[in-house]
């Protein structure tokens, strides 16, 4: 797969000129196909017209008008809205770059998109005739009619699987951002800062117009979601990892925190939608996600690989026998925890992650806090909780132990991704890649291309330091003396499963209790001051 243009899913292939008239065509085009995904209907049809040729600066429509079986509906509108905004490119509305195409299409996509109330009406419509998961199905395709979700553009992911002592985990290479140029960050760093919208994730997003530096949303919808009587909001994500890659959000800007509401609220969102796990990225910097400032989770009706993770020792809790617990054969310290009645699940995450802040095993490199430059105390443990219902309906709790602690050899995290392989993951370890999936860089995709064409001997190795692979040089003097690929399928593949190999040491790098005989025995060595005791097998 070759790179992606900067501008590719924003540029139509037309070349030459866009008239006016091929203009008109394409607006009734966007029309017919709105009319035809019930996103526009016939009442509505001459105001949302009137709105789309104001926003082309066009004085009348085509002679030939939406819903006319002369108009052929588009599958998706991406082809028609590219169009459009080349033709706002030719006539001096927007600038060409990706940022100010992304804000104009989906402006153009913000007129077809129904108002708030009659997207809550519709879901809760299909909920009750068809039941949650349906309608959660409905309102996922709903986002991707309205281009909020770009399938064109996450289509472009490059994504495998490779077999681990783990299992299998899921690696990706992120395609699906755009990447800008030099002129689109200059400007983004040097426009006027707003604290409005207070972040991407806050509600307010809703309907935004967008700027140079914060994406457009005029097509964005949200559901209400109420979790232990309070007020939350449902939404899909717009990059989508994984099917239906979901994102529950407070109502109001608060910053994550890890605490046993946040268990309760885990149970109470897999009691309503049965089908989908939920967890939250840890609270604490390194070890958490790239949001820290407002409290939200992900989920999604998608089976990772964690889930399936072997079970390495069972154990038993003194105060609640009826709860099945166990240390799982994964690379990051995880003990689930199983019960028919959710509830009983809250009390013990609680009682678990409490004793975790506070514990210390200067043997293993873990310290609950430390002191920070100006003598107050910084602490250092929390936990990765992921929630969901297992095949025979039973609630389980997976609690992954996390520690941000730095130090002089890992200045980015002693459970971080190490230097070594900061070359393919030097990102934070968060929720996504705790339960197995990798989400790479986006350069690793020629950066793999060109390092195949070296190991066929296309390429000289001295030559890769004209290429951008510098920080490869080691790795790729190693592939060399391990392997001889015949063709360019071959080379590929062997880098494939080596970046699997390399993300699986990613996550055991990040693993606080390790798997070797000392690891375990501290593992063990915390969960008896939990209460937890093996069981003997």
């Amino acid at each position: 797969m070759g790179k992606a243009s900067a501008r590719e899913g924003s540029r139509s292939s037309v070349t030459g000129p866009i008239t006016q008239e091929i203009a008109k065509e394409e607006v009734e085009r966007l029309l017919a196909y709105g009319l035809d995904r019930g996103l526009v209907v016939p009442v509505d049809l001459v105001e949302i017209r009137n709105a789309l040729l104001e926003v082309m600066g066009l004085a009348e429509p085509a002679a030939v008008l939406a819903p006319d079986p002369q108009i052929e509906v588009p599958p998706t509108p991406e082809a028609a809205v590219a169009k459009l905004v080349d033709y706002a490119v030719q006539e001096g509305f927007i600038e060409d770059t990706t940022t100010h195409r992304d804000l104009f299409d989906t402006k153009l996509m913000g007129l077809l998109t129904p108002r708030s109330s009659q997207v809550i009406e519709q879901f809760q419509r299909d909920k009750t005739t068809y039941g949650v998961a349906e309608a959660l199905d409905r309102f996922y395709q709903f986002s991707q009619d309205t281009l909020y979700i770009r399938q064109g553009r996450i289509a472009k992911n490059v994504i495998w699987t490779s077999q681990t002592e783990y299992g299998e985990l899921e690696i990706t290479i992120n395609l699906s951002k755009p990447e800008k140029d030099p002129r689109e960050i200059a400007a983004a760093r040097n426009a006027p800062q707003s604290g409005y919208p207070a972040c991407a994730l806050c509600r307010e997003n809703v309907g935004y117009p967008g700027r140079i530096n914060h994406p457009a949303r005029q097509n964005h919808r949200i559901l209400p979601l109420t979790l232990n009587g309070k007020q939350w909001y449902f939404q899909y994500s717009p990059y989508v990892y994984y099917h239906q890659h979901c994102i529950v959000l407070h109502a109001e800007h608060v910053p994550m925190e890890i605490n046993r509401e946040t268990f309760a609220n885990l149970i109470a969102f897999v009691r309503q939608v049965p089908h989908y796990f939920i967890g939250s990225n840890a609270d604490l910097p390194i070890v958490g996600g790239s949001i820290l400032s407002h409290d939200h989770y992900q989920g999604g009706f998608h089976r990772f690989p964690m889930e399936r993770a072997a079970v390495r020792t069972v154990l038993r809790h003194r105060e609640w026998p009826e709860v099945e617990a166990a240390i799982l054969h994964w690379p990051l310290s995880t003990l689930r925890l199983r019960c028919a009645d959710g509830e009983a699940l809250i009390p013990l995450a609680t009682q678990v992650l409490e004793a975790w802040r506070g514990y210390s095993d200067p043997e293993v490199e873990i310290l609950a806090t430390s002191q920070g430059e100006d003598q107050q105390v910084v602490r250092h443990n929390t936990i990765t909780p992921i929630a969901r219902r297992g095949e025979d309906g039973r609630f389980e709790l997976d609690l992954v132990l996390r520690n941000n602690r730095t130090s002089d050899e890992h200045p980015l995290g002693i459970f971080h991704p190490h230097g070594d392989l900061h070359h393919i993951k030097k990102e934070n370890i968060g929720l996504i890649e705790v339960m197995g999936l990798a989400v790479l860089p986006g350069r690793l995709q020629r950066e793999l291309q060109e390092i195949a064409e070296i190991l066929l001997g296309n390429r000289s190795l001295s030559e890769a330091e004209d290429h951008g692979l510098e920080q490869h040089l080691p790795w790729i003097a190693e592939l060399q003396q391990r392997y001889s690929p015949q063709d360019y399928s071959q080379a590929m593949a062997i880098l494939q499963d080596e970046v699997g190999a390399k993300f699986a040491r990613v996550l055991e790098d990040a693993g606080v209790f390790k798997l070797d005989e000392t690891g375990q025995r501290a593992f063990l060595a915390f969960l008896a001051e939990c209460g937890f005791s093996p069981v003997a097998q």
